[in-house]
């Protein structure tokens, strides 16, 4: 998965959570119990996608600098 498409359903989880919040501030209490549940999946995934994404932001200048460790000499 690209940098790019982290990046876009990052951006996507986090307007998820945002709607839910706003949701759940408004509901009644009836309707929040249902909501959290919703709410703490998408800051999971939120959680999760940002992970990924300083993950393949890291790894990418790493990978070039330790590129020749793996290669054995002759």
């Amino acid at each position: 998965m690209s940098i790019r498409s982290i990046a876009l359903e990052l951006y996507r989880a986090k307007q998820k959570v945002d709607a839910l919040q706003k949701m759940h501030d408004e509901a009644s209490l009836d309707e929040k119990a249902a909501l959290v549940q919703d709410l703490n999946l998408a800051i999971k995934e939120l959680h999760m996608l940002r992970r990924m994404l300083d993950g393949e932001k890291e790894s990418g200048s790493s990978r070039l600098r330790f590129s020749g460790f793996g290669k054995s000499k002759k």
